[in-house]
């Protein structure tokens, strides 16, 4: 049994992460293991990857899980609830306060030139998560076949989760039969995913903002999200823009630079949302929705890590989400990106961006903080 560390210990570290933890979630986890590992000697290296191991293995945000599970390996249930609620705490003050200059001011002439600039600067840094995403996830012939499907899918209009369901079973057969019947099953999943999604797929209609159907809304995306924080985007248009109507594209872009810019995870787009869509109320529910499934995925799995680690199910699964979670953002990117890219200006933004990203690789603030300023510069005056 590892000894605990004190209460205050575990607030002051996790507060302190939560206001410094810029550069998204391999940044975050980064900091973390140079806290935990190389700092307080509180775990191994093994230790630290067991509990890495086991955020993958579960729906939510990994970062975020990850502060949780080191919470609770420290400080048993008291430290789970502290350092997670500490990690998350300076994000969603921040974000709430953004959101609440964004319904003041943001539809103002004053402040359009911001979101001209920085738009396409989201379109690149979401670029650079699906490449490096992608080496690791492709790793066949079967997942990039299944990614293209999704894509595609996606594309035309096929519900999410079926899309995400249907790839993780498929993963699961073909991880299960010889390679020869795994070539087959390759074949067929076209046809497969395609009656699932038809299944599931509704109508799209415009429905009223309620507080209950908000918290539902993100309860449901905190219990069956896998993969990065980037991955929400696809989800929140699927039914907040394409099914209700209660963002349009550009809201969410602004809604998802918002999450990028400040610190801590990003599903505090959530705060963010809740605020644009019923004020506080909004805010604290949204965000409370979308975060309390991590708390308890990893309350229930953190006990079993050795055995899920193992679990030749769980990881046939979970291989097949996370290629569809892939092709979920690239489907989504190719939406956003019409919006944020509008002109030549723009064009040019996005491309410098990459450029940037791949030769330099810069922290992702400086690049938001770069178009911040291009977007001044090439509208703020006018």
């Amino acid at each position: 049994m590892p000894k605990r560390a004190p209460l205050s210990e575990l607030a002051t570290l996790f507060l302190g992460l939560g206001v410094k933890a810029f550069g998204g979630p391999a940044a975050h986890i980064a900091m973390m293991r140079n806290e935990v590992v190389e700092r307080r000697k509180w775990l191994t290296d093994n230790e630290f990857l067991d509990l890495l191991a086991a955020t993958s293995l579960i729906p939510g945000p990994n970062s975020t899980e990850m502060a949780i599970h080191l919470g609770y390996k420290r400080g048993g249930l008291p430290g789970l609830l502290l350092a997670g609620t500490c990690f998350i705490l300076p994000a969603c003050l921040i974000v709430s306060a953004i959101a609440w200059g964004y319904v003041r001011y943001g539809d103002t002439p004053q402040v359009a030139w911001l979101m001209y600039g920085v738009s396409p600067v989201i379109i690149a840094v979401v670029l650079e998560a699906i490449w490096k995403l992608g080496r690791t996830a492709i790793t066949g012939i079967f997942p990039a076949l299944l990614g293209i499907t999704v894509v595609a899918l996606s594309l035309t209009g096929w519900n999410e989760l079926a899309l995400l369901g249907a790839a993780g079973l498929l993963s699961l057969m073909v991880g299960l039969v010889r390679p020869t019947t795994a070539a087959v099953l390759a074949a067929t999943i076209v046809a497969f995913t395609t009656s699932l999604a038809a299944a599931s797929a509704a109508a799209a209609s415009e429905v009223p903002v309620t507080l209950t159907r908000l918290t539902l809304f993100f309860l449901k995306v905190g219990s069956i999200l896998f993969g990065s924080g980037y991955v929400l985007i696809a989800f929140l248009r699927a039914d907040l823009t394409d099914q209700w109507g209660w963002l349009t594209d550009q809201q969410l872009i602004d809604a998802v630079t918002v999450g990028q810019v400040t610190p801590g995870p990003v599903f505090t787009t959530a705060t963010f949302i809740g605020y644009l869509l019923a004020g506080w109320s909004g805010a604290v529910l949204a965000t409370l929705a979308i975060f309390t499934p991590g708390f308890v995925f990893v309350a229930l799995t953190q006990p079993i890590i050795p055995r899920l680690r193992a679990s030749r199910l769980a990881s046939g699964l979970l291989d097949g989400i996370v290629v569809a979670s892939l092709s979920l953002m690239i489907a989504v990117t190719w939406h956003l990106g019409r919006s944020a890219i509008v002109d030549l200006p723009t064009a040019l933004l996005a491309a410098a961006a990459v450029v940037a990203i791949f030769v330099w690789r810069p922290n992702s603030t400086w690049l938001i903080l770069g178009g911040a300023l291009s977007g001044w510069l090439l509208r703020g005056g006018a």
